[in-house]
């Protein structure tokens, strides 16, 4: 596949898909909250559990103070009270998941318990080693989830356990409705948090897109330079891109002298060789000239490609089209006013050929006046705008037609060879078509010839469109 035909399946392929540097700075802000409001989430959660154990807590040992009140004896050496009225009548329902009871530490017998316990054993867990009380979960009758709390008095000597025990059910379901609570207020605060980074790196990223819209500028030829209006971070980079602006700039300038210098300076030894060839006469000297004219169009179109190459790569030139091509054809009118051509020129305004203006104007002047030189009596020009494929990519399509005898398929692959001509009787160096095709592969367009509708050739030039 060539190099043109490549270059525009590439541009209506479209670009790569790339990933956004904002959603990656959202997405990982976004985990970076999720994950700390997770965090934030459990702690909270766990906060509140505990508090709520400790005012479950707080309850039962009002009720174990309760108990000690009520059962401590009205004089030294007279039995226990048992303590009835407690004011909880759970402590009465039967298996109600409230229980109390008072143990002798000294035979491990209970004393005392509450109805609600129906006379079921409570197992109580063990306290630690030099402990006195403590708060603990258990498993009660009927597999009841509860939470007691122990504390160990003495009344005349001896010593007692005091165990007050009740159902957690209404504290977990109260720590899962905070939970739930917490989940959806923290969720909503993460959408907010999420949207609030979302217009924040929008809001830090549009400097880029300043940035993006000026080299866009630079490269339509609206502009010369990049701003460099800019924050702080950014505006070193649209000084180094202006400094290669202007250095590009002036490697294109350099190239174009030294272009020019080699040219006179090959040019006038070549025809200093072919001048005394033809005067000194003779088959060798005719060999000479014959040499030295391959050789001077040899460097014409070396010459040539890299004039072009050296202004193709120049940043931010953009031509308007259709002026050059109307001019271009009735230049050709003037020149060829011998033959009595009817050239016509239908040519879209508002068109705009990436690159530059003398590059255009050797393109399509070299398809015009070769039509012209073919042409019997029709010469026809049209340009429009094309789209590639892809969105946003344009180009512009020049087609020149004539009237004259045409080409084979054969001889329309030999025409745009350099050098090549297929009718010595019509001056030229056989370079023109080749120049096209070679200055239109360069700036990734597309050159090529058919069979015209009017009878003569058709050539049809796709170039870049800004």
């Amino acid at each position: 596949m060539s190099g043109p035909d490549q270059a525009l399946r590439n541009v209506a392929a479209g670009p790569p898909q790339r990933r956004s540097l904002a959603t990656r700075l959202v997405l990982a802000a976004s985990l970076w909250s999720t994950a700390a409001l997770v965090i934030a989430g459990v702690i909270l959660v766990g906060l509140y559990r505990e508090a709520v154990e400790r005012g479950f807590d707080s309850q039962l040992e009002v009720y174990q103070k309760s108990i000690i009140g009520a059962m401590a004896p009205a004089a030294a050496g007279e039995p226990l009270n048992r303590p009835d009225n407690l004011g909880e009548p759970r402590f009465s329902l039967p298996l109600s998941g409230w229980y109390w009871t008072v143990t002798d530490l000294a035979g491990g017998e209970r004393v005392f318990a509450s109805p609600s316990l129906l006379g079921d054993p409570l197992n109580l867990p063990a306290l630690g080693e030099g402990e006195r009380s403590s708060s603990a979960a258990m498993t009660g009758p009927g597999n009841d989830e509860l939470r007691v709390t122990q504390r160990i008095i003495s009344f005349d000597g001896k010593s007692y356990l005091i165990a007050v025990a009740g159902r957690t059910a209404g504290l977990r379901q109260d720590v899962r409705a905070f939970a739930g609570q917490v989940a959806l207020t923290l969720f909503v605060f993460g959408l907010g948090l999420v949207a609030a980074v979302f217009l924040q790196v929008r809001y830090g990223l549009m400097p880029l897109k300043r940035l993006q819209a000026s080299l866009a500028a630079v490269r339509q030829g609206d502009a010369e330079r990049v701003e460099e209006d800019l924050p702080s971070e950014l505006a070193p980079l649209a000084v180094e891109l202006n400094a290669l602006i202007a250095s590009n700039r002036e490697v294109v300038e350099r190239a174009r002298t030294h272009v020019g210098n080699l040219a006179h300076a090959l040019k006038t030894p070549l025809s200093v060789i072919s001048n005394e060839a033809r005067a000194q006469g003779g088959p060798f000297a005719e060999k000479m000239a014959e040499q030295a004219g391959i050789m001077r169009t040899q460097v014409d179109h070396h010459l040539e490609r890299a004039r072009m190459a050296a202004q193709r790569r120049v940043i931010g030139v953009a031509t308007p089209a259709e002026p050059v091509l109307t001019k271009l054809a009735r230049v050709m009118e003037r020149i060829h006013d011998a033959k009595g051509l009817d050239i016509s020129a239908d040519c879209a305004e508002g068109m705009r050929f990436r690159g530059e203006q003398q590059d255009l104007e050797e393109m399509a002047g070299n398809l015009m006046d070769n039509a012209c030189k073919w042409a019997r009596y029709e010469v026809r020009l049209t340009s429009r705008l094309t789209d590639t494929g892809a969105p946003g990519r344009q180009f512009i399509e020049i087609i020149v037609e004539d009237d004259g005898p045409g080409l084979t398929e054969e001889q329309r692959k030999e025409a745009v060879k350099r050098g090549k001509r297929l009718d010595e009787s019509v001056p030229g160096t056989g370079l023109g078509l080749s120049i096209v095709a070679d200055l239109a592969g360069l700036y990734g367009g597309r050159f090529e010839l058919s069979s015209s509708e009017l009878g003569g050739l058709k050539a049809r030039l796709l170039l870049p469109a800004v």
